[in-house]
């Protein structure tokens, strides 16, 4: 599954002050079980929107680690909660079947 949600970086901030504390926590999310990377990817036109993509197993396996951040975790998400608002989009399940043109 996918849970995706924007950031929108406030006025004297930077993304990159975001980013640097995206990776921080993702490093250690990513070894919570079920969990299968991240991106975050920069709005074109707008760089201080960001679009960001965390990939999991199930969404039992996200609700499991969200119950039980760790404290490093919790704490490299306060150090940023001012500097930006988060928007999200929701979750969504990989689809049952996908159309690409040949």
């Amino acid at each position: 599954m996918k849970y995706i949600f924007e950031v929108h970086i406030r006025q004297g901030y930077t993304a990159e002050q975001y980013a640097d504390a995206w990776v921080r926590a993702s490093e250690i999310i990513q070894h919570a079980p079920g969990a299968r990377g991240t991106e975050l990817h920069r709005k074109i036109g707008e760089p201080n929107v960001l679009l960001a993509i965390a990939y999991w197993d199930s969404k039992a396996d996200r609700d499991s680690m969200e119950r039980q951040h760790s404290d490093a975790v919790t704490e490299i998400i306060q150090s940023v909660a001012h500097l930006c608002e988060i928007r999200p989009i929701g979750e969504f399940t990989e689809p049952e079947w996908v159309v690409m043109p040949h």
